[in-house]
């Protein structure tokens, strides 16, 4: 068995020449780099994982010191007493606002986010769809054919075309099939008057939302066999991108081309765009709630509200209610159900709504598509089609604006600075404080301070040096040491196992 060796580039011995390809050209120059790269694809992965682990380790890091940092503000206790003046009572007025204004913020802040999640305002737009098409190539349009001639030599294909236009009545632009293109018009009028003041000119008004905006997917499903379609296709489908911004997903008409001379039915399938997304409800779900479709916050809400109308929430467990009959239907007859086991109850309730419909019927023929002098082709009749289409709520941006907006993050930001600084001076006047408290008994009574000091410091080094044997009060003059009894220190199991760990010691030294 031959073994396989790689085929590298330079001069070496060969025992056995190989037939191999003949190369036409140079090839194309490698780099160095790259070379390494492909011949050791372990050491770039090594590499990468090593930085991966460097930079977890350098971020944990860094949250290790961030929550080691200060974080108290307040004054410490007894400042007020050493300070000349009425700072100190300020600076606590001054905390007590600030924790006022902070809490009436974030009540504002939480209502605004309420409202903004539970905005239904039932706004409604009319959007008009245009279905047309052209055909080319037909046999009908083929002037010069021969009709007793049967040439099979020919490569041009009987093809046509379907455009899909659809635009917001209320839009100043709905009264035709006007193209994409005129936006470029607008684009050239607009950059002309970039050399006028730009504070004097009004905000731009927002443009209007497209097709796409309205539609999660579209589907166009042709009404024949795969087996009969020249180009072996059934099906045309166009799903929303992830990136909102993707030139795939902003467009206001669709278009595709396809072999055929014939006609033929096409259903153009619209699968409403909704945020909220809004179920269809079961039979017994829509019975409870009245209403066919809901989303899945008004399903909760509903059912919430119903359980509390017909008093079914239980005494010892406010998360517990019974089932009357209705809900025994809904749930699959048991008799109580956990508020919070709601969404995983409804869920079987819930379907997707189904897609709008559109039939279309595809004509190549003459009656319908009249040939013009200039181009030999005429888009046929449009097909029209009004579709109720739900509109954005205008509150929605103001909202946005409201709890997003750019200057308010960098007053935060300054305002993190300054809690930063107020935590350092805090610290400071901590320890100044103590330092005061210091020097004040120090000045006081010298010998006792000095004594008690040392006192302090003596026990310490004998807990730092694990020779410490009572627990505090090294002078021993309180009464609890000289009283005997029970009652005592002495007769304290704290103070019995302390002699047994002594006595323990004792003998451990005196094997040793």
């Amino acid at each position: 068995m031959q073994p396989n060796y790689r085929n590298y580039t330079g001069n070496y011995p060969q025992q056995q020449q190989m037939a191999t390809p003949a190369r036409r050209g140079p090839g194309p120059i490698v780099h160095p780099q790259h070379a390494a790269a492909q011949q050791y694809p372990n050491a770039n992965a090594s590499a990468s994982m090593q930085a991966q682990q460097r930079a977890e380790a350098d971020r944990r890091e860094k949250m290790r010191r961030v929550a080691k940092n200060p974080t108290d503000k307040n004054m410490p206790e007894g400042v007020e007493d050493m300070c000349i003046g009425d700072g100190v009572a300020r600076y606590r007025e001054l905390r007590d606002v600030e924790r006022t204004l902070d809490a009436t913020m974030m009540r504002k802040k939480l209502d605004v986010m309420d409202s903004k999640h539970h905005s239904r305002a039932s706004r409604h737009g009319t959007l008009r769809v245009w279905i047309s098409n052209t055909a080319e190539n037909q046999p009908w349009q083929s002037s010069a054919m021969d009709a007793d001639a049967f040439d099979f030599d020919s490569d041009t294909n009987a093809t046509y075309r379907v455009r899909l236009q659809g635009r917001l009545l209320d839009e100043p632009a709905d009264e035709g099939l006007e193209a994409e293109d005129d936006d470029d018009d607008d684009d050239e009028d607009r950059d002309a008057d970039a050399d006028t003041d730009e504070d004097s000119k009004p905000k731009p008004a927002p443009k209007p939302k497209q097709l796409s905006h309205y539609f999660t997917a579209i589907t166009i499903d042709f009404d024949r066999a795969k087996s009969l379609q020249p180009d072996n296709f059934t099906q045309i489908e166009w799903k929303r991108p992830d990136n909102p911004t993707a030139k795939e997903s902003n467009f206001s008409e669709l278009e595709f081309e396809r072999k055929g001379d014939e006609n033929i039915n096409i259903t153009v399938n619209l699968q409403r765009y909704q945020n909220p997304e809004i179920f269809r409800l079961s039979k017994p779900l829509a019975e409870l709630l009245d209403t066919d479709e809901e989303d899945r916050a008004g399903v909760l809400m509903g059912i919430w509200e119903y359980a509390r109308a017909q008093h079914l929430q239980q005494d010892d467990d406010e998360r517990k209610f019974a089932c009357d009959a209705k809900l025994k239907a809904l749930f699959g007859g048991q008799d109580s159900f956990y508020f919070p086991n709601l969404p995983q109850l409804i869920k079987p309730h819930l379907s997707t709504l189904p897609p709008i419909q559109l039939q279309y019927t595809i004509r190549v023929d003459k009656e319908h598509i009249a040939p013009s002098p200039e181009s030999g082709k005429k888009p046929s009749e449009p097909t029209i089609y009004d579709i109720q289409v739900a509109l954005e709520d205008p509150m929605q941006p103001l909202f946005q604006d409201i709890l997003r907006r750019p200057d308010s993050i960098q007053t935060l930001q300054e305002i993190q600075k300054i809690d930063e600084q107020l935590v350092l001076l805090m610290g400071a006047i901590g320890q100044s404080k103590a330092k005061h408290a210091f020097f004040t008994s120090m000045a006081k009574d010298p010998v006792t301070f000095y004594k008690r000091w040392l006192s302090s410091q003596k026990r310490d080094l004998e807990v730092l040096l694990g020779e410490a044997t009572r627990g505090g009060g090294e002078d021993v003059s309180g009464e609890e040491w000289r009283r005997g009894g029970a009652d005592g220190v002495w007769g304290s199991d704290v103070a019995k196992e302390s002699v047994a760990l002594w006595l323990a010691r004792q003998n451990i030294k005196a094997h040793a």
